[in-house]
Order: structure tokens, then C-alpha cells, then sequence
């Protein structure tokens, strides 16, 4: 069936319902072109805000520029899909009346839970790993919805031309939902809409069909509330809407390869994999949705499971209780770094010392130079 032939406005409300049906819990429709993000890309590029992800300065401007990185698309759909994993969201994400900083346990009291992550926040002997890393590789979960989308509107209009993307190429996700209406971005760097806060991922489907794309979304409802900002344990949100990913405990947990700045790793706290605190205190968060995914369900007990139990799986048991998971990609020698750094801080404060010393001192002969290096600073973080 020719493009010209079809009920566009029609197909439009049937691809957001098809979407629906997959499990996404929005879709919208954005023009492919994105004039307006590409030179604060190019100015985030140009202050080395990204570190070492070099693969981000490959594919230059195309990437504010869908059609010309996948020749022939016209519009992009947008798929939003909620990840928090459990239905007791934080209902009143206060930030710590302090400021910056690693925000302690013992400030919001009670006993850590998996229901109220903020309550895993440097506690001593438990780990924290980012809430969208808990269950099924997200990647994998989105890239079969979308393809089932694309089929089912093959199904309705014959063959056309398509690309899936989910964090998976040099698509720029944010600024495209915000064209599809799906949200603003915040201070923070992250999409948020006022009905669902941010605790969703995003994928998308490069077109060639001339659909009728969605008003984007002009308003900022971040106002003057500078929360993400306080909170950030590293101070990586450097100005409103500027993340230094150098500084994001995301990056230096997950993206960053080799040794972490000896400066930034007392201000990790127990953050293993990922950091959270910037949506965590986020007030639209109080509206956010669980999940309705069972694929991002925790698993392993990954979502308040202890730093000893962590640090002492080797690399069989590694990759075996994170196979499937987005955790797995890191590798064990990062593993054990992030987890060797989440020692050293509890052993600061002296919690479970003698396990812990001991813990750190059976991997002090670690052939990787990394992992030892970090698991020598951790026991000179206790001498101190």
C-alpha cells in the first residue's frame, strides 16, 4: 500500500494503541529532526561532559539528525515503558536538608527496604544498584516490543521502511520524546512527565511513513526547585539541564573502564551499579508508576542485597546471576571495583569491620591491577 494512500491521522491513533498493547504505557509521534538539541549537543561534546563514551562523538550532528543517520525516516515513535519494580513508590521524596552529599540512612531512620530505596542509601552493609538494572535487560525487553509494533503496522500497511532503537545506537532518546510529547527534561537530564514522573525507559522506531507527529512538549515544570541538583552525591549536575557524566556515579559504576578518581570515591557511598538519588528526590516523582512488566521484576534479591554477599560471588557466579540483566555487560573486575570503593566507605564508618577486612584482604592478590588497586584503597580508607 502506497503512503499516500493511507489514513495517517487514523494509522497514528492505531499505532498508539498497537504501543499500548506491547506493554508501553505512552507512545507519541516526533518529526525527524531535532534543530534545536543539536548545538547543546555540540556544546556538551566540546566541554568533554562525556568522558570516555568516545563512541558519542562518532556519528556527530546526525545524531540530532534522524534522517540522515537512517536515510529515508520522516517521523520517529516513541514508546515509553515504566521500570520501577514495585508498587510502593516513594511517596514524598523530601531531599536531605543538607544539601549535596551522600544522604545517610539514619536521617530518613527505619530499616533499609527494597520498598523505599532511599532507606538503602549508604547503609552500611548494603549494596545499591540502580532500580532500572534490577530485572531483564532492558534493551532486550524494549527491542521485541518495538519489533512486534513495526510487524503489526507491516500488518496494516504492508512493507515500510523501520529501525528499532532502545538505548542502542546514536538515536538522542530525551529530546525526541520531548518532540513526542511525552515529557520535558528536567534538570537532571532526564525525561519527566507530570502524570508519570521519570522512571521509565524510552524506545523508539526510525519511520519512512509521513505520520502526523504529536505537539511537542514546550512547558518546563522544573520551576525553581533545584532538588536533583542538591542531592547529586558528586555534585555531577553542574548547572541546571548540564550533567558532567565524568562526576555521575552512573558513568564511573558502569561506563568508565579503568580507575575512579580517588576524590570521588568516598562521595559513592554503597552505589554499586548506577545512582538513583537525582529521580529518587525528585518531587514529580510522587506521581510516578510501577511497573507493569514482569520482566522488571528484581531478581536474585539484587534490589537489597548485602555488600559481603556481593563482593564474595566469583566470576562464575557473576555472570551467571546476571545473565540477562543490563548488570552483566560491566564484567566482574568492575564489579569488584564498585563494590571494593562501597567497602572502604562502610569500613570508614565502621560497620561489620572484621568481615569486611577480611572480605577485602582475600582479594588483595586479585590478578587484575584495577581490582587490587581499589580494594588497597579501601583498606588504607579504614587505617584513616
Amino acid at each position: 500500500m502506497a503512503h499516500a494512500d493511507l489514513d495517517l491521522p487514523g494509522l497514528a491513533a492505531r499505532i498508539k494503541d498497537w504501543g499500548r498493547d506491547q506493554g508501553f504505557d505512552a507512545v507519541g509521534i516526533a518529526r525527524a529532526s531535532l534543530a534545536d538539541a543539536e548545538p547543546r549537543l555540540a556544546e556538551w561534546l566540546a566541554k568533554g561532559f562525556h568522558g570516555e563514551m568516545h563512541y558519542m562523538t562518532l556519528h556527530g550532528a546526525r545524531r540530532a539528525r534522524p534522517a540522515e543517520l537512517i536515510p529515508g525516516t520522516v517521523t520517529v515513535i516513541v514508546g515509553r515503558m515504566n521500570y520501577f519494580p514495585t508498587a510502593e513508590l516513594p511517596t514524598d521524596p523530601t531531599p536531605p536538608s543538607e544539601g549535596r552529599g551522600p544522604s545517610s540512612r539514619s536521617e530518613r531512620g527505619g530499616t533499609p527496604s527494597p520498598n523505599d530505596p532511599r532507606s538503602l542509601l549508604d547503609d552500611g552493609r548494603t549494596a545499591y544498584i540502580a532500580r532500572y538494572a534490577l530485572g531483564r535487560d532492558y534493551h532486550k525487553v524494549l527491542r521485541r516490543r518495538l519489533q512486534r509494533l513495526a510487524d503489526r503496522i507491516e500488518q496494516e500497511v504492508g512493507p515500510f521502511g523501520y529501525r528499532v532503537f532502545t538505548d542502542t545506537g546514536p538515536v538522542m532518546e530525551k529530546p525526541l520524546a520531548q518532540a513526542a510529547g511525552l515529557g520535558w527534561i528536567g534538570k537532571h537530564t532526564n525525561l519527566i512527565d507530570k502524570d508519570a514522573g521519570s522512571w521509565f525507559f524510552l524506545g523508539e522506531l526510525l519511520t519512512d511513513l509521513p505520520l502526523p507527529p504529536d505537539a511537542p512538549h514546550q512547558a518546563d515544570h522544573c520551576g525553581s526547585c533545584t532538588s536533583c541538583m542538591e542531592v547529586c552525591p558528586t555534585g555531577a549536575i553542574v548547572a541546571p539541564y548540564q550533567l558532567d557524566a565524568r562526576r555521575c556515579i552512573s558513568y564511573l559504576t558502569i561506563e568508565h573502564p579503568g580507575s575512579i578518581d580517588p576524590a570521588l570515591r568516598p562521595l559513592m557511598g554503597n552505589r554499586i551499579y548506577g545512582c538513583d538519588d537525582c529521580q529518587l528526590f525528585c518531587p514529580w516523582n510522587k506521581f510516578a508508576v510501577p511497573a507493569r512488566e514482569p520482566d522488571f521484576a528484581p531478581r536474585h534479591g539484587l534490589d537489597a542485597a548485602q555488600l559481603l554477599e556481593l563482593f564474595a560471588w566469583d566470576e562464575a557466579e557473576f555472570l551467571a546471576k546476571t545473565e540477562g540483566t543490563a548488570i552483566w555487560r560491566i564484567g566482574h573486575a568492575r564489579w569488584l571495583r564498585n563494590l571494593a570503593i562501597a567497602l572502604g566507605n562502610s569500613l570508614a564508618k565502621s560497620v561489620d569491620p572484621e568481615a569486611m577486612l577480611s572480605a577485602l584482604r582475600a582479594r588483595s592478590d586479585h590478578p587484575d591491577p584495577m581490582v587490587r588497586e581499589h580494594i588497597a584503597w579501601a583498606l588504607a580508607r579504614r587505617a584513616g
